[in-house]
């Protein structure tokens, strides 16, 4: 079968415009697959250049298909399943910082360069002061950043238009800021010029970003039956879902020169993009947390058989429009609008999100998602928000197991066991409390400063509340003590 290429898919040579920290698959599914569109419908006309930023994997499947794949959406469009696929094209070229750090670096010397996309996860964005200029290239993406960054200023002689605008879509609070402090940092460190720190904060824009795509990877498990779908092989592949939603904070404003909302792109350009990201987290990653646990208590495994369960999709959409949605500061509507699209994802057909999964550190997940909305409605309103008090019960009965084995505290649904995985201090409360009375244990839980911030008992009828809820829920089981809430 016929390996994708240039030849087959007859790629336009553009100006390079966008360098890219990071060739995974969130990033080709996402950005460049927007930046695809926007040149076909003439809003861009750019192409990315591939920088693997890390040692780890290799090219080899990029040069083989010279940087062309295929992304293939799979999700509810208009409420029928359906799979979009699409032949990306933006990519010109990848490159290795490490074992090819002079070409590298060479990028820094493209005139028409504009762009510096980069993922290089939550922990990529971080100052190394052992970080020396000297080395090729240093170890962390900043200090990678800062040489190209000077190496351009030096090119370019400090040309107030060769600044490049930087698009980090890590998912950390602010991730554009704390780039921007890395770099700054490492100029004071390496003693670079006053000429060059002023550069970067005047003539390069950091931008703050909020991405949200759920990207499920290259299809291991069906590559030749994608392939013979597609008519051709592709192993760089990527798939995900149709829901996209790019928000960019800036001081300056890039909108005409990244034009993708005029491709008729999902890409708002804000000055404030945090009531975008707290409509996130609140609404989808809250929904997910306030539920799951209970779900999973109730037989579920995943998410969309749990979204098929009447009682389960009944509380769900009660906690986000009755409890979260109040406590918000978008227009009702438009949190609504994005609600109804939650509830449209988790009921994806092509994904199978495992709630154990979800189910990771739910103790730390429960404080940024869950307590916000919580404190937010007992202000507004006085009294306490019913179904996020029921999610703390569940949380407490899921958590609830005595023996900890290799890291993972063993819990048990109906007999059969299911590993519980948090941070130790987590684990070792619960091992330590779960056989007590309910009241010691809610007690005990909502007491727990570095579990919540706070002592949760302060707050008028929580621990009773919740205490009667555990109660109910070993007398009579998960789904007929949240059925007596609704």
């Amino acid at each position: 079968m016929e390996t994708l290429n240039r030849a087959k898919t007859g790629k336009k040579t553009r100006p390079v415009k966008v360098v890219q920290f990071g060739e995974g698959n969130f990033l080709r599914a996402f950005v460049d697959y927007m930046i695809d569109i926007a040149n076909e419908r003439g809003n861009f006309d750019g192409d990315i250049i591939l920088i693997k930023p890390i040692e780890f994997g290799n090219l080899e499947p990029f040069r083989a298909q010279e940087c062309q794949y295929t992304v293939s959406l799979r999700g509810n469009v208009d409420g029928v399943g359906r799979k979009i696929n699409r032949i990306v094209t933006s990519v010109a070229d990848a490159v290795d910082a490490i074992s090819e750090y002079d070409e590298y670096m060479k990028l820094a010397e493209i005139d028409t360069l504009r762009f510096v996309v980069s993922n290089t996860t939550e922990a990529g964005i971080v100052y190394v002061p052992d970080d020396r200029f000297e080395m090729t290239p240093p170890s962390s993406f900043p200090a990678k950043l800062t040489k190209f960054l000077y190496h351009r200023f030096e090119t370019f002689e400090g040309a107030e238009d060769k600044g490049l605008v930087m698009l980090p879509v890590e998912l950390i609070d602010d991730n554009g800021l704390h780039l921007k402090e890395c770099v700054l940092a490492q100029i004071e460190n390496w003693g670079l010029s006053d000429e060059f720190r002023k550069w970067v904060e005047n003539s390069c824009v950091f931008t703050q970003t909020l991405v949200d795509r759920i990207v499920t990877g290259y299809p291991k498990a069906n590559e030749e039956k994608e392939w013979e779908e597609l008519g051709y092989e592709d192993r760089i592949m990527v798939t995900g879902e149709p829901f996209a939603l790019w928000v960019i904070e800036s001081d300056k404003d890039i909108s005409k020169e990244f034009d993708l909302p005029g491709a008729g792109l999902p890409v708002i350009f804000t000055r404030d993009h945090h009531p975008y990201k707290q409509r996130k987290v609140r609404i989808l990653n809250g929904a997910h947390t306030s539920f799951v646990l209970m779900a999973y208590l109730m037989g579920k495994d995943i998410v969309r058989d749990s979204m098929q369960d009447d009682d389960i999709r009944k509380f769900m959409n009660e906690t986000i429009y009755d409890e979260v949605i109040p406590t918000l500061t978008l227009p009702e509507e438009d949190l609504k609008a994005f609600a109804s699209e939650v509830v449209n994802r988790f009921n994806n057909p092509f994904v199978d999100h495992a709630l154990l999964a979800i189910s990771l550190n739910s103790v730390s997940k429960w404080r940024a998602r869950c307590l916000p909305s919580f404190l937010g409605y007992v202000e507004k309103f006085g009294r306490l928000p019913v179904h996020l008090t029921f999610s703390i019960a569940a949380l407490i009965e899921f958590y609830h197991g005595t023996e900890i084995v290799d890291g993972v505290l063993k819990g048990s649904r109906n007999g059969q066991p299911y590993d519980i995985k948090d941070d130790e201090a987590v684990l070792r409360f619960f091992a330590e409390n779960s056989a007590k009375e309910p009241a010691d244990i809610v007690s005990a839980y909502l007491a727990r400063e570095d579990f919540h911030g706070k002592d949760l008992n302060g707050i008028e009828g929580l621990a009773e509340a919740v205490t009667a809820y555990v109660s109910d829920i070993r007398e009579n089981g998960m789904r007929n003590a949240m059925e007596k809430i609704g």
